[in-house]
């Protein structure tokens, strides 16, 4: 069979999974802290007809050599981390981490997960808690009476009750950032889980070390620009027109061999 047909056939595969990135992508354009990802291609080995630098003769050499490719695959997709809008709430328990970092959430099963997304509230204990009831860490228990809760850029987490109008310290909201946050496993909700490739969790105050500020009040929005995304959506199409062109225009020539040979 003409090896066009499976180098194709790898291209429109490709391109497949890259649009299924793309779509992924725009599907969680309003989803707070989300981080889009960008699918990663690689060329697919190569068949040596003739070594490039191999003897021609005895007193001279091949300058290129012949050497076909097989085709394309993805090899991943990468998340990319950069800062996602910063949108006004006036919410007192909305955060957004403005810089590098990870709120850090307790699961069920009492593993540590880790999130951009800073929409919390309150359970009937009064922990602060994300939309699905995973427990903010370090746990900030605000009182029945609290009737203002201030969060510092620094994570420093006070209320003001009924019965003392100075400031009552609840403690203080840290983060932790990895050397490779796009070696971290999106597990969904929002939240990353380590893996071995991200690295062990560096936790620290906010404002230090590298970390970024927490600002209260306020949520970062999906770092999905659309008009890109669209941009890359077209460019696939192309790319995987091109590639279903490539099997037409081989069937046609292995049609027109059969029909005039023999």
């Amino acid at each position: 069979m003409h090896p066009a047909l499976w180098v194709s056939k790898t291209g429109l595969s490709a391109q497949d999974t890259n649009m299924s990135t793309i779509s992924n992508n725009l599907a969680n354009v309003n989803t707070t802290g989300f981080k889009r990802d960008r699918a990663v291609f690689q060329d697919l080995l190569y068949q040596i007809n003739r070594q490039p630098g191999g003897m021609n003769t005895q007193n001279s050499e091949l300058p290129s050599g012949l050497q076909l490719g097989t085709g394309v695959r993805v090899v991943g997709t990468a998340k990319q981390f950069s800062q996602g809008n910063l949108q006004i709430t006036e919410q007192p328990l909305d955060l957004a981490v403005n810089g590098r970092g990870f709120l850090q959430i307790e699961m069920p099963d009492g593993q540590t997960a880790y999130t951009r997304d800073g929409q919390f509230q309150l359970n009937a204990d009064g922990d602060v808690v994300t939309p699905e009831g995973y427990a903010l860490q370090p746990n900030i228990n605000v009182p029945e009476d609290a009737t203002t809760i201030t969060i510092g850029k620094d994570g420093t987490v006070s209320v003001i009750t009924d019965d003392q109008a100075a400031p009552v310290n609840l403690g203080q909201i840290t983060l932790v950032n990895f050397i490779n946050p796009q070696g971290l496993q999106a597990i969904g909700n929002n939240l990353f889980k380590e893996t071995n490739s991200s690295g062990d969790p560096t936790e620290g105050e906010p404002g230090l070390a590298g970390l970024g500020t927490l600002e209260q009040g306020v949520i970062e929005s999906s770092n999905v620009e659309v008009v890109e995304e669209l941009v890359n959506m077209i460019t696939t199409q192309r790319a995987y027109e091109m590639n279903s062109k490539v099997v037409s225009t081989t069937d046609q020539m292995l049609q027109f061999i059969t029909n005039n040979i023999g």
